[in-house]
């Protein structure tokens, strides 16, 4: 019963929200050409489709996504284990991480530029950056985490070595912990697309701009939808994954 009252609740909630979005532009209290209503929103999305810049801008914002989160997640699974592992790791990099992590992404636009041209090897760079930071403190948080008599009885049972010692003990335990940050990530990675686009890479955040300096409004909203119904999917995807990867905590 709480359930379908949750359900209920929030369908009212978009309802509303919908209502008063269309009213806006409809009721001249908004300039349509501003913020388009709702219900002009399925006609830019079959113009865009039967043109076929939608499906094109989707295929490539993908690569650059998928590409950009895993390479980002990798390198930041592999740097924070070590990390969490072993103190001298992290005392030698303290100060390389205290001196790059408050660079945010678009900073690196230029680099990125000059680096790969406008290219998408430049887009997967600047989604990498994103990804990075968070899965890099999220795995080393979560190896950090780890229960110290856990370690000691492996090495009492002869797992002493750091790779037996990973496998055996850190990587399992820390799973959780990473997996949440590797969630993070999923949403970041998409907010990273369309600021690695804008500078001209082809995708869905150079079809946003190109839209937007025509003050076609409803095309940038087909975008903004489509972004968030891809991360929608991604996210749904990835809750199921890590619950079958979890499913030894039930």
């Amino acid at each position: 019963m709480t359930s379908f009252r949750s359900a209920a609740l929030a369908a009212v909630g978009l309802a509303a929200f919908l209502a008063l979005w269309e009213a806006a532009p409809r009721l001249d209290l908004v300039n349509p050409a501003f913020l388009p209503p709702p219900s002009a929103i399925p006609a830019a999305f079959a113009r865009e489709v039967s043109g076929g810049a939608w499906p094109r801008a989707v295929v490539e914002s993908l690569s650059h996504y998928v590409v950009g989160l895993g390479a980002g997640a990798l390198a930041g699974i592999a740097l924070g284990l070590a990390s969490g592992m072993f103190g001298w790791f992290e005392s030698l990099t303290a100060w390389v991480v205290r001196l790059l992590r408050p660079i945010p992404g678009l900073a690196w636009v230029p680099f990125a530029i000059i680096w790969f041209g406008v290219q998408p090897s430049a887009a997967v760079f600047i989604i990498a950056i994103g990804v990075f930071w968070i899965v890099f403190f999220a795995t080393q948080g979560a190896v950090r985490g780890v229960d110290r008599d856990l370690i000691e009885v492996a090495q009492a049972f002869g797992f002493r070595g750091p790779l037996a010692r990973l496998t055996k003990i850190l990587l399992p335990a820390a799973t959780p912990g990473i997996l949440v940050g590797l969630r993070t990530a999923l949403g970041q990675a998409w907010m990273a697309v369309v600021a690695a686009e804008i500078f001209g890479v082809p995708g869905i955040g150079a079809r946003m701009m190109q839209a937007s300096s025509l003050l076609s409004t409803d095309i940038v909203v087909v975008y903004m939808l489509t972004m968030a119904a891809l991360y929608g999917l991604f996210d749904t995807g990835f809750v199921a994954l890590q619950g079958w990867l979890l499913r030894w905590r039930a």
